[in-house]
């Protein structure tokens, strides 16, 4: 992989994790949803676990249009590791900003590159970082 090619591709990985913020800020289901994999899995910050783009879509459709945030969520890739020239591990910094103070989660994405060139969210695992 060549460094503009690397360069390129941490970029758009980098948009993919700001989308997320985005529509999560937004509660847009369907914008979350168009970041995923046809073949996605998502594991939730609580351990719910969900297989194939179906069980994501309804359980987005359900819960983030009623999410209710105290203040901002923010989203930071903090680290992105190629796996292969099309899959990368990025481990992503998640905020929930709230006048009690911040919690946070340590999400991890496994992305695949497409033949179109699209990253996409591909296997997931967010997790809750706990203080205690």
């Amino acid at each position: 992989m060549s460094t503009e090619t690397a360069t390129a591709d941490i970029n758009a990985i980098h948009e993919i994790v700001a989308t997320v913020e985005r529509a999560q800020q937004a509660k847009d289901a369907e914008g979350f949803l168009k970041l995923f994999h046809p073949d996605a899995l998502w594991t939730t910050a609580h351990g719910k676990v969900l297989i194939g783009f179906d069980a994501i879509a309804e359980f987005t459709r359900a819960v983030l249009p009623n999410a209710v945030f105290e203040g901002p969520v923010t989203y930071e890739a903090v680290h992105v590791q190629f796996l292969r020239p099309d899959v990368a591990a990025v481990k992503v910094r998640q905020v929930y900003h709230s006048p009690d103070g911040d919690t946070e989660g340590a999400p991890l994405y496994v992305m695949t590159k497409g033949e179109d060139g699209r990253w996409l969210l591909h296997a997931c695992q967010n997790t809750q970082v706990k203080t205690d």
